[in-house]
C-alpha cells in the first residue's frame, strides 16, 4: 500500500497528467456554479475526451471534475440561494440567511474550507478501506459478481423515486440497449437489424453524452433564459457580490478558521457524508440533510439553524464532498455506482479498458489509490481558485442560454465525433438526447436506463462464467445465497415503505 499510494501521487504529478487536472478542475469549477449543469452532465460532456488517455490521465481529468462540481454549486447556494448541484440544497438554509445579514464572505470561506476538509476525509476513507475490501473481493468468483450486477440493478428501485414502475421500464430498455452487438458466446448478431455499425453494439459515450449533457443543453435551450432563470435571483446575486466585495479576504479567512475551531463537526459530518456515500442509491442530498441535522441536535444553538447559524454551513460543505469519496468505494470494488454521477464515472472505466472489480484492487491499485489524491489535489486547487475569483465567477449565471448553448453543443457534438470519428455517434448523441429530454418533461428517470446499460453486458458475462464453471450449483454459494436475501430484503423494505407513504397520503387526502 505504501509502494502504491508514492507510485499513484508520482504518476499524478507527471506534468501532463497534473496539467488534465487542473483543466478538469478549471471546467468543473466554471459549471459547478451553474445552477442546473451538475456533475453528472458535466462527465457526461467530457466523457468523450478521456478516449486514448492512460487511466490515471483519465480519471485526473474527469474525477477532478467531478471532485469541484459540489464544491462550486456552494456558492450559488450560499450567494443567491439557488443551489448550484441538487446536493448543495442543505447549504442554502444557512449560507443565504448570512449572505442576506452581509456576512457572504464568512459563510463562503466556511463552506469552501470545510467542503476541501471532508473531501480530505472521504478520500483517507477511501484509502482505509482498500485492504478490508480486497481480501473480500478477491475471493469472490463470476457467480458472486453476478449476484452483484443484480443487486446493483435492484437499487433501480431506490434509483426511481417515487415512479418504480417507470424506473423498472427504463432499466429493461437498458438491458436491450445492452443486448446490441455481438453475441459474445455465440458470435451472432443480436438487435443490429442488418447494419454493420450495430455490430459492436451502442457505444457508450455518445449514449452517455446525449442522455445527460445533451438533454440538459436541450432543456436550456427550450428555457430561453440564463442559466439563473429568476429575475430576483440576479439581483441578489448582484447584491451579494457586492457584499463579497465590500467584506473582502478578511471575512473569507474568518469562514476558513470557523471550519478549523469547528473540526469536529467536520469529521463527523465527513463520515456521515462518506457512508451514506457507499449507499448505492441513496443520494448526496440525503447525506447533506442528515448531516445538517445531526448538526442542528448537537449545537448548542440549534436555535440559529435555518437563520444563518455557520455549524449549519460548515455541516453541509462537509457531507457535500466526502460523499464522493464514499461512492467511489462500491464502484471501485464491486461496479454498483452510488448515484448518476458514479454511473456516468462508471462508464469511464469501460472507456479507457478498465473493469470494476479484483483487478483494481491488485493490478490497477495504483490507479484506484491516484483517485484519492485527484480528491484531494482537485479541492485544494478548487478552493484557493474560489476564494481568489469567486466575486467574479457568479456572474457568469446572468449569461443568456444564447451564449452558453452554441459553445456546449459545439463542444458536445465535436467531442462525440472525435471519439470513434464515425459521424453515427453524433445521430446515437442526439436521439439520447431526445430521450433525455422526453424523460425529464415526463418524469421518466434517466439514470436505472444507464445503469442497466452499464451493468447489463457485464451481467451477462458473468452469468455465462457462472454456469460454464459451476454448472447451476452456483445458485446454491454462500455469498451469492446472502446476496439474494439482501435483494429480496431491499423490494420488501421498499414495497413496505411505498405502501405506508400511499396510506398516510389517503389519509391526508380524506382529511
Amino acid at each position: 500500500m505504501g509502494e502504491a499510494l508514492v507510485s499513484s501521487l508520482a504518476q499524478l504529478l507527471q506534468p501532463q497528467t497534473l496539467l488534465l487536472m487542473l483543466v478538469g478542475v478549471a471546467v468543473g469549477f466554471a459549471v459547478g456554479i451553474l445552477p442546473g449543469l451538475g456533475g453528472a452532465v458535466t462527465l457526461a460532456l467530457m466523457l468523450p475526451f478521456s478516449v486514448g488517455l492512460e487511466p490515471v490521465q483519465a480519471f485526473a481529468f474527469l474525477l477532478g471534475m467531478l471532485a469541484v462540481t459540489s464544491t462550486a454549486g456552494d456558492i450559488t447556494s450560499v450567494l443567491f440561494g439557488v443551489p448550484g448541484e441538487a446536493t448543495s440544497a442543505a447549504t442554502v438554509l444557512d449560507g443565504h440567511p448570512m449572505t442576506k445579514r452581509g456576512e457572504a464572505g464568512r459563510a463562503l470561506g466556511a463552506v469552501l474550507s470545510s467542503s476541501a476538509l471532508g473531501a480530505a476525509f472521504g478520500a483517507v476513507v477511501l484509502v482505509a478501506v482498500i485492504p478490508i475490501v480486497r481480501p473480500l473481493v478477491l475471493s469472490f468468483g463470476p457467480a458472486e459478481f453476478f449476484a452483484l450486477t443484480i443487486l446493483g440493478l435492484t437499487f433501480v428501485v431506490a434509483l426511481s423515486g417515487a415512479h418504480v414502475v417507470r424506473g423498472l421500464l427504463m432499466a429493461l430498455l437498458g438491458v436491450m440497449v445492452a443486448m446490441v452487438g455481438i453475441d459474445a458466446q455465440e458470435g451472432v448478431p443480436r438487435y443490429a437489424f442488418g447494419e454493420l455499425y450495430l455490430w459492436a453494439g451502442i457505444p457508450l459515450v455518445p449514449l452517455v453524452v446525449g442522455l445527460f449533457g445533451g438533454a440538459e443543453l436541450l432543456q436550456l435551450m427550450l428555457a430561453r433564459g440564463s442559466i439563473n432563470r429568476s429575475g430576483s435571483a440576479r439581483t441578489e446575486a448582484d447584491e451579494a457580490g457586492d457584499e463579497v466585495r465590500a467584506s473582502g479576504m478578511s471575512a473569507l479567512l474568518r469562514g476558513v478558521r470557523d471550519s478549523l475551531a469547528h473540526w469536529w463537526l467536520v469529521v463527523r459530518s465527513g463520515a456521515i457524508g462518506t457512508a451514506i456515500g457507499m449507499m448505492p442509491g441513496v443520494g448526496g442530498s440525503v447525506a447533506q440533510f442528515l448531516a445538517y441535522g445531526h448538526a442542528q441536535q448537537t449545537s448548542r444553538r440549534p436555535e440559529e439553524f435555518g437563520h444563518g447559524s455557520i455549524e449549519g454551513v460548515i455541516a453541509a460543505g462537509a457531507s457535500n464532498n466526502a460523499k464522493d469519496s464514499g461512492a467511489l468505494v462500491p464502484t471501485v470494488a464491486f461496479g454498483i455506482p452510488g448515484g448518476a454521477a458514479t454511473a456516468v464515472l462508471l462508464s469511464a472505466f469501460l472507456v479507457v479498458g478498465l473493469d470494476p472489480g479484483p483487478e483494481m484492487l491488485t493490478t490497477d491499485l495504483d490507479v484506484t489509490l491516484s483517485m484519492a489524491w485527484i480528491v484531494i489535489l482537485a479541492n485544494v486547487v478548487a478552493v484557493a481558485i474560489a476564494l481568489l475569483t469567486v466575486r467574479h465567477l457568479v456572474k457568469l449565471t446572468d449569461l443568456p442560454s444564447t451564449y452558453i448553448v452554441p459553445a456546449l453543443l459545439v463542444l458536445l457534438t465535436v467531442g462525440t465525433y472525435t471519439a470513434s470519428n464515425n459521424f453515427a455517434d453524433v445521430l446515437v448523441m442526439l436521439a439520447a438526447a431526445g430521450l433525455g429530454v422526453v424523460c425529464v418533461r415526463w418524469g421518466w428517470p434517466r439514470v436505472p436506463f444507464l445503469l442497466a446499460v452499464v451493468l447489463g453486458s457485464i451481467a451477462e458475462r458473468y452469468l455465462f462464467l457462472s454456469v460454464s464453471l459451476y454448472g447451476y450449483e452456483w445458485l446454491t454459494r454462500p455469498v451469492v445465497v446472502v446476496v439474494a436475501v439482501i435483494i429480496v430484503l431491499t423490494l420488501i423494505q421498499s414495497m413496505r415503505r411505498r405502501r405506508s407513504v400511499r396510506v398516510l397520503a389517503s389519509k391526508g387526502v380524506s382529511r
